[in-house]
């Protein structure tokens, strides 16, 4: 049974940083991409960002790249560095995979995990 477990969620101010992590198991993941998504209350999925087996990486937009960074440690487990937190970031964060390259599709991704809650007070 393939799973996806993240980790790292929990209750920060405005301007900490904080670092999710996820990691599969069940399956190798060599040839899948892994991706962040979250769900704010009331708004649908969006993506974040998303990472290759070898590295390669697509951020949503400006105003994520450049405090998110997203990076894989191995097949299995791979990382979301965030700083610079500001409220709007307060969210559920789900952690994907696909089998292929990375992508921003919510419909692309064979996997998904539970989530982990970030929270970030003013």
């Amino acid at each position: 049974q393939v799973q996806l477990v993240e980790s790292g969620g929990g209750l920060v101010q405005a301007g900490d940083s904080l670092r999710l992590s996820c990691a599969g198991s069940g399956r190798t993941f060599n040839t899948y991409a892994m991706a962040w998504f979250r769900q704010a209350p009331g708004k649908e999925r969006e993506f974040v960002a998303s990472i290759s087996w070898s590295g390669f990486s697509i951020y949503r937009e400006n105003s994520v790249k450049g405090r998110f960074t997203i990076s894989r440690e191995n097949s299995k487990t791979m990382s979301l560095q965030i700083n610079s937190l500001k409220p709007e970031d307060t969210a559920v964060y789900y952690c994907a995979a696909r089998d292929g390259r990375p992508s921003s599709g919510t419909g692309e991704y064979d996997y998904w995990g539970q989530g982990t809650q970030v929270t970030v007070s003013s």
